[in-house]
């Protein structure tokens, strides 16, 4: 491997290293599916890779990074191989399911699917808000939307969560 190439892939694994984590739960969120989401991780990075884009700044490379994996799980999540799928996958029960995916704690299990059910634009609204910890206006240049546009969706998005979530563990 020569310099460069070197050099280029250290650039790479450095980036992958900093957001696998941002890109995966993006991916996720999105696909519901641990090979879809594990699919876009790789189409994301595979693509950083191929076409090392420049940034000016780290904000600039992270919002790359979101909308990338944003579009790549719409991209799969909207194929018409996918919708054809969906019964077959349902009536499965797999390891993979989105069911079976467990976290630290009951209440953060209940979370993550009280999110799985909401639309796109609230999931990924409240994603970048609460686990990416991005502000409002952040969001807003990320996703290239008003920033008032980011409120109501992150209102709307809470009031469902808030919805779907009351119960056992989360009584008003």
């Amino acid at each position: 491997m020569n310099a460069v190439a070197k050099e280029v892939h250290l650039e790479t694994t450095g980036i992958i290293n900093l957001y696998k984590d941002m890109v995966y739960g993006i991916a996720l969120t999105h696909t519901r599916n641990r090979s879809d989401a594990e699919d876009v991780f790789q189409e994301v990075f595979l693509t950083y890779h191929r076409k090392q884009p420049c940034f000016d700044n780290r904000e600039h490379q992270k919002a790359w990074l979101i909308v990338t994996t944003i579009n790549c799980a719409r991209q799969i999540t909207s194929s018409s191989w996918q919708k054809k799928v969906v019964l077959i996958r349902e009536e499965m029960e797999d390891e993979e399911s989105i069911d079976q995916m467990r976290f630290r704690t009951d209440e953060q299990d209940m979370i993550f699917a009280a999110l799985q059910e909401l639309p796109a634009r609230y999931k990924t609204v409240l994603y970048l808000h609460y686990f990416e910890d991005l502000s409002l206006a952040q969001i807003s240049r990320i996703l290239g939307i008003e920033v008032g546009t980011v409120k109501v969706q992150l209102f709307r998005g809470r009031a469902l969560m808030r919805e779907r979530l009351k119960g056992e563990y989360f009584d008003e």
